[in-house]
C-alpha cells in the first residue's frame, strides 16, 4: 500500500487529488472523438502515452492521496509517550488480566457483526472471481432444439409451400468474445480487487472496534463494582453512625433531629446502590451481546476483580503510522482506489467493443443426419459495435464517476483526520486521568481522616451531626470520584489502543500470516454455521 503525508499545516486543495480525470474537460467535438477513435489513436480522454504507460488501458491510474498528518502527537514531548511503534496486535494484555483476555477471545470467535463483517468478504472475493471471468469468453453457449412443424396452404405466398409438415432438428454451438483493447474489463478486476481489499478493512475495523468495545465495558463493570464496594463500605460507617446519634438522644444529649438527620444520609447512601448496580447490568448485558449470546449474568464469569491498571505510558508512535495501523484509513483510501478504476470503466465506453464471434450449427430434418458434414452450418469473425451519438451520456458519466472518486478521496483525509482526533482524545484521558487519580486518592484519604475525627468530636460532644453528615456526603462522593478517576486512566488507554488501530493483527495468527485475501485462508468460523 502506497501512502504519503503532507507537510505539516499545509492546506489540501483540489488539485492535490492526483487520480482525475483533467482530460475528460477537454471540448471534443463528435466528429474528432470520431475521427480519434476510428483512428484507434487512444483519443478521447486518455492520450495515447498514457494508454501505454497504463498498460493498453484508458482512463486515469490510482495514485497516493495526499494524508493530513501532524508531525507528532499534541502530548509528544510526555516522557510517558514513547515515539517507537512498538507492535502490541494484543494490546489488552498489558493490563494482565486473564478475564478480560477469555472475553476479547470470545468475542473474536463469536460476535456476529464480525461474522456479518466476514461474509461480506467472501461476496466480494466471489465479485472478484466473477471479473475476473470476463476476460475470457463472455458468451458460451450450446444451443439444441428438435420439433415438429407445420405451414399453412392459406396464408401469403402459400405457392412456395412444398413440404407442410416437417421435422427439424438443430444443434450448435455459440461463442462471444469481447477483447480487451480498452481496458474496460480490466479495470472492472482492478475495482473489484479493491473492492475486497475494502471488504477486508471493514472486517478489521470491525474487529478492532469489537476488542476496544469488550475492553471498555469491562472497565465500565469493574468501575461500578469499585463504586458499589465503596458505597457500601460507607453505608456501614453511616450506620453505625445513627447508632450514635440515637444512643446520644436516648441519653438526652442531643435531639432527634440528629437520629432524622443520620437516617437521611444513610438511606440516600444506599439508593445510589441500585443505580450503580443498574448500570452494572446494562454493562453486562452489552458484553453478552458483544460476545455474541443472550444476555445472562456474568456475575460467575467475571468473578470478583479490580479496575484494570498497565503501565503509566504507552507505545504511541507518530500520527503518520495511522496510515498503516488504522483499517478505517486503510479501507477508505481503497474504496478510493476502487472507484479511480469505475473511472476508466466509463470512459472505455467512448470506444467500440471490438469482439470475435462464432457459431458453429448442425441443422437437419433427420435426426439421422444431425451430426453428419452436410447439416454443418455457422459463421465465425470479428465484431464490433460502437456507441456513437452518445458522447454527452458517456462524458457525463465520466465526470459523474470522476466526482464520485473525489469524494472518497476527500472522506479518506477526514478518516486521516478523524483517526488523529481519537488517538488525541485517547491520550489526554490517559495522561491527565493519572493526575486526576492522584488528587482524588489524596482527596479521599483527607476525606476518611476528616469523618473520623468528626465522629470522635462529635461523640464528646464538641460538634453537631450536621457537620459529620456533610462530610460523611463528602467522603462518598469523593471516593466514587476516585473509582472513576482510576477507570479513566484504563478507559483511555484503552481508547488509545483502538484509535491506533491496533489488535486486527490477530486475524493474521489465522490466516498463517498471509494477508492477502486474494489468497489467504477463510477466517476463522467463517464456514461454519451461525448458532
Amino acid at each position: 500500500m502506497n501512502l504519503s503525508s503532507t507537510p505539516e499545516n499545509q492546506p489540501l486543495t483540489p488539485n492535490k487529488i492526483c487520480t482525475s480525470v483533467e482530460a475528460v474537460g477537454c471540448r471534443l467535438t463528435p466528429v474528432r472523438m470520431l475521427t480519434y477513435g476510428m483512428l484507434l489513436l487512444g483519443g478521447g480522454c486518455t492520450p495515447w502515452r498514457e494508454y501505454i504507460h497504463n498498460g493498453f488501458k484508458v482512463g486515469p491510474n490510482f495514485c497516493k492521496p495526499d494524508a493530513p498528518v501532524a508531525s507528532q502527537w499534541i502530548d509528544g514531548a510526555d516522557s510517558r509517550l514513547h515515539p517507537a511503534n512498538e507492535n502490541q496486535p494484543r494490546w489488552w494484555s498489558v493490563f494482565n488480566d486473564p478475564v478480560l483476555d477469555s472475553l476479547v477471545e470470545a468475542a473474536y470467535q463469536q460476535n456476529l457483526s464480525l461474522r456479518e463483517a466476514s461474509f461480506r468478504i467472501l461476496q466480494a472475493r466471489a465479485q472478484l472471481g466473477y471479473a475476473r471471468g470476463n476476460l475470457f469468453p463472455q458468451t458460451q453457449t450450446m444451443t439444441g432444439d428438435a420439433y415438429r412443424e407445420s405451414l399453412s396452404r392459406n396464408a401469403a405466398n402459400r405457392g412456395f409451400v412444398g413440404t407442410r409438415f416437417f421435422d427439424q432438428f438443430d444443434y450448435g454451438f455459440n461463442l462471444a468474445w469481447e477483447i480487451d483493447f480498452w481496458g474496460r474489463l480490466r479495470r472492472a478486476i482492478e475495482s473489484a480487487k479493491e473492492n475486497l481489499n475494502v471488504s477486508v478493512e471493514d472486517y478489521d475495523a470491525v474487529l478492532v472496534t469489537l476488542q476496544g468495545d469488550v475492553a471498555a465495558n469491562y472497565v465500565q463493570i469493574r468501575t461500578l463494582e469499585k463504586q458499589i464496594k465503596y458505597t457500601q463500605d460507607n453505608v456501614e460507617l453511616q450506620a453505625k453512625t445513627l447508632v450514635l446519634a440515637e444512643a446520644r438522644f436516648n441519653a438526652g444529649a442531643t435531639s432527634d433531629l440528629d437520629v432524622e438527620q443520620a437516617r437521611t444520609v444513610l438511606a440516600q447512601t444506599k439508593a445510589q446502590i441500585p443505580v450503580l448496580e443498574i448500570n452494572v447490568r446494562q454493562a453486562s448485558n452489552q458484553l453478552c451481546i458483544l460476545m455474541g449470546m443472550p444476555p445472562e449474568d456474568l456475575q460467575a464469569r467475571l468473578g470478583e476483580g479490580d479496575i484494570p491498571t498497565a503501565s503509566s505510558d504507552v507505545a504511541a508512535g507518530v500520527p503518520i503510522d495511522l496510515l498503516r495501523r488504522r483499517p478505517d484509513v486503510r479501507q477508505a483510501e481503497r474504496a478510493a482506489a476502487a472507484q479511480s478504476a469505475q473511472i476508466g470503466i466509463a470512459e472505455a465506453e467512448f470506444y467500440p467493443h471490438i469482439s470475435l464471434i462464432g457459431t458453429l450449427d448442425y441443422s437437419t430434418q433427420s435426426l439421422q443426419t444431425l451430426i453428419t458434414p452436410g447439416s454443418f452450418q455457422g459463421t465465425v469473425g470479428p465484431s464490433y459495435t460502437w456507441k456513437i451519438l452518445n458522447y454527452g451520456r458517456i462524458l457525463n458519466n465520466v465526470h459523474a464517476q470522476d466526482a464520485l472518486f473525489r469524494q472518497l478521496v476527500l472522506a479518506y483525509q477526514n478518516t486521516v483526520l478523524t483517526a488523529a482526533g481519537e488517538v488525541e482524545n485517547g491520550l489526554v484521558t490517559f495522561l491527565k486521568s493519572q493526575l486526576q487519580s492522584q488528587y482524588q486518592s489524596e482527596a479521599v484519604d483527607a476525606a476518611k481522616k476528616a469523618v473520623d475525627l468528626a465522629v470522635v468530636q462529635y461523640r464528646e460532644g464538641r460538634v453537631d451531626f450536621n457537620r459529620v453528615a456533610v462530610l460523611q456526603q463528602t467522603l462518598v462522593q469523593q471516593q466514587n470520584l476516585l473509582a472513576q478517576a482510576r477507570g479513566q486512566i484504563a478507559t483511555g488507554l484503552v481508547n488509545v489502543y483502538r484509535a491506533l488501530g491496533g489488535g486486527w493483527e490477530v486475524r493474521l495468527e489465522d490466516d498463517g500470516g498471509n494477508s492477502d485475501p486474494d489468497v489467504a485462508p477463510l477466517f476463522p468460523f467463517i464456514d461454519s454455521p451461525v448458532e
